[in-house]
């Protein structure tokens, strides 16, 4: 049952408790091996409406007036306050044993001994906390598992084939709500999509306002490429912060593509992610050099947490040979002074590799010097930048106060 609650919802103080990333969940079960997923039963109605309140719940049908007693679905704060009522309650094994996500839970360990006795640990704090698992929606000591609409293994992340049935045999669409729908679907796997921007831009012209819908070869042609795509079902790799991180940035005149990747024991890439986006009008008037630095700029960033705290620097593989030259320009524009200031941030080493052919082997072999010898010598994407303020009065005086201070300042 759920009761039309957006008046009630309106007038309600928001709960911020905020939800996990489905990104930094997945990330967590990288060294996994075994899992056992749990169902609660319940979910919302464990949690009780605070004594005096119940009457903000009312409700009226034909058989006469009711108010809850136990959290009903409906209400903005339900989702907040049933994933803080779960964090607490399994606070001591959270992300170091088990994920949450609303009532879904998961318990990972990287081999049957300790899963065993963290199942243990979890089913306990559940008991303790008169919770109860619906047996028959649980999956125990499995090494794949179906969770938040993805498919887990050791050997990565893929695509969920039940989700994936539903694509492929999806109806051409007939109006710009069909594209919508379809659209919005697809967008949920777009990480796994190789330069998806770039597949749905047919379709995704016919959203603007001023656009008719006219399905045409070039919109049929995209539906079907973008089903092919995700008939390919490709896997994507756990993260590893001990291995170097890839990035192959791409641009066309319509969109920006990206891929992280890192290398297997072999030297061989595995994709860990994609990402791609559709240019701006603005944008598509950039020259092509400012745009593929752009899709440098953007992969860095959305994928900072991989890049700019890793040991090792970021190796970009481009295809646009004239960045090797940036470095050495003398003059830069206000839009490229920018660019400077954002790669600052991160320890990039930039490789060319031809469209036709793939160096990624090579670049990676070039990043990993033998201990003793000398290594290549990178130069920046961008010149370093130089930072200039003035000095304050106090601290002009402190240095006037330092021994032998004429020196020094001469010095400076």
């Amino acid at each position: 049952m759920c009761v039309d609650y957006r008046a009630l919802n309106k007038l309600t103080i928001k709960n911020r408790c905020p939800l996990p990333l489905i990104s930094e969940t997945l990330e967590r079960l990288r060294k996994a091996k075994i899992f056992t997923k749990l169902d609660l039963k319940g979910a919302y109605n464990l949690i009780r409406i605070a004594k005096g309140h119940e009457w903000k719940t009312a409700f009226r049908t034909r058989y006469g007036h009711f108010e809850f007693l136990v959290m009903p679905f409906g209400l903005c704060n339900a989702p907040a306050t049933f994933q803080a009522f779960l964090n607490d309650v399994l606070r001591e094994c959270l992300d170091t044993v088990v994920v949450i996500y609303l009532d879904d839970i998961l318990i990972y360990s990287q081999d049957k001994a300790t899963h065993t006795a963290d199942v243990r640990r979890v089913l306990q704090l559940l008991s303790d906390a008169q919770l109860q698992v619906n047996l028959e929606k649980c999956e125990f000591g499995v090494e794949k598992v179906e969770f938040l609409g993805y498919v887990i293994s050791p050997e990565g992340v893929s695509m969920d084939p039940a989700k994936v049935a539903v694509i492929t045999s999806w109806a051409v669409p007939t109006c710009v709500r069909d594209i919508q729908v379809f659209l919005g679907f697809a967008n949920f796997y777009r990480r796994f999509i190789k330069d998806f921007s770039k597949l749905v831009g047919p379709m995704t012209r016919y959203l603007k306002k001023d656009v008719p819908f006219k399905w045409d070869s070039a919109a049929q042609a995209a539906f079907e490429a973008l089903k092919l795509a995700f008939c390919s079902e490709p896997m994507l790799v756990h993260f590893d912060p001990s291995r170097p991180c890839v990035l192959e940035p791409d641009a066309s005149k319509f969109a920006l593509g990206n891929v992280c990747s890192q290398p297997d024991d072999k030297g061989v890439l595995h994709p860990v992610a994609f990402l791609s986006r559709s240019l701006t009008p603005p944008e598509r008037n950039y020259h092509i050099h400012d745009t593929e630095l752009l899709a440098v700029i953007e992969g860095l960033e959305y994928w900072r947490h991989y890049f700019a705290y890793s040991e090792h620097p970021a190796l970009v593989l481009t295809d646009h040979k004239n960045l090797e030259y940036f470095s050495e320009k003398r003059a830069l524009s206000e839009r490229q002074i920018r660019y400077a200031e954002r790669l600052s941030k991160f320890k990039v080493v930039l490789a060319y590799r031809p469209g036709v052919h793939n160096g990624a082997a090579d670049a990676l072999s070039r990043m990993h010097t033998p201990e003793g010898e000398e290594g290549p010598v990178y130069d920046a994407i961008l010149p370093m930048p130089i930072s200039l303020r003035s000095l304050t009065v106090a601290e002009i005086d402190e240095v006037l106060r330092v021994e032998n201070a004429e020196d020094l300042i001469d010095r400076i």
